[in-house]
């Protein structure tokens, strides 16, 4: 296992964690007229079930 051979300055510590943020996930209308949810971008809608304007799970 690899052992950092000097201390991490706190400094520089903090400035690498500074990059672990997260984000709030982006977020479409479902484009079934009769749905509207709102679902992730490139996943079936988990109310209606359709994907690409087609039925795709049953619900």
């Amino acid at each position: 296992m690899a052992v950092p051979k000097r201390k991490m300055s706190r400094a520089n510590t903090r400035a690498r964690r500074s990059q672990w943020k997260t984000t709030v996930p982006t977020l479409i209308t479902c484009p079934n007229r009769a749905c509207g949810e709102q679902k992730l971008p490139h996943t079936a809608c988990a109310a209606c079930g359709t994907y690409n304007n087609r039925q795709v799970t049953a619900v």
